[in-house]
């Protein structure tokens, strides 16, 4: 199932009435509560250098809105991780059976946000981690929630944060999240980047995507910024 087929008809036509902007909670989005904070995070280095998170947690339009609102993000990509090269293509993602999933590349500064900051807003606001091969609407592998972790340091902390998670019983169902090293990311094509700042009355984006951004700036004010475009569209 993709996006394009997961709006009931006439939330097309009330959804859009609902929305004052885009970062206006316009649907019952109500119910995110700010997670703790991990006790296992990277060391702070003090030096501005550059880092990578790659994340999934559903529809990218939404988890890509939600981080270019993070202060100290400098860029969001959206795309493809999990498969391989030739089929990280939305056409062919969209069938399911590419073991691709819709991803997230996060840049980020570890002097202004850590790791671990970032995967507490994550789990927080940008997904439902109990959800099993789904997101939402959005049903199928394609959109199953995976923190792809770039080394060892962020497997640790990675792991450590959704145990805690568990231990605490954060969640009503267990948390399904996957943690898998991280092959390879695939931008996805130029017309699915900044998806959300670029079609903010979209009646998927003001229903499923904007809610987002408003518990973000709700459950985290230190770390939420304006609307930003940081993204950066490469080769395909």
């Amino acid at each position: 199932m993709t996006r394009r087929n997961t709006i009931p008809s006439i939330l097309v036509a009330i959804v859009p009435m609902l929305a004052v902007s885009a970062c206006q909670p316009a649907s019952a989005a109500g119910d995110a509560v700010r997670l703790p904070t991990p006790n296992v995070d990277m060391p702070e280095t003090g030096a501005h250098t550059e880092q990578t998170a790659v994340l999934a947690g559903g529809c990218f339009w939404g988890v890509e809105s939600v981080f270019e609102h993070v202060k100290g993000v400098r860029k969001v990509v959206a795309g493809y991780a999990g498969g391989s090269a030739r089929t990280a293509h939305y056409d062919q993602v969209s069938d399911g059976d590419t073991g691709h999933a819709e991803s997230v590349e996060v840049q980020f500064d570890p002097a202004q946000i850590s790791y671990g900051q970032l995967l507490q807003i994550f789990f927080s606001v940008a997904l439902d981690p109990t959800q099993l091969d789904r997101q939402g609407p959005d049903s199928g592998p394609q959109y199953r929630s995976v923190v792809f972790y770039g080394n060892d340091e962020q497997k640790k902390v990675a792991a450590a944060y959704i145990a805690q998670l568990t231990a605490a019983r954060s969640f009503a169902a267990p948390i399904v999240t996957r943690v898998v090293p991280l092959q390879a990311f695939y931008p996805a094509e130029a017309y699915h980047q900044d998806y959300a700042r670029r079609h903010p009355d979209n009646p998927y984006i003001v229903y499923n995507d904007a809610p987002k951004v408003a518990h973000l700036k709700q459950l985290f004010p230190g770390l939420y910024q304006p609307e930003q475009q940081a993204v950066e569209v490469r080769p395909h």
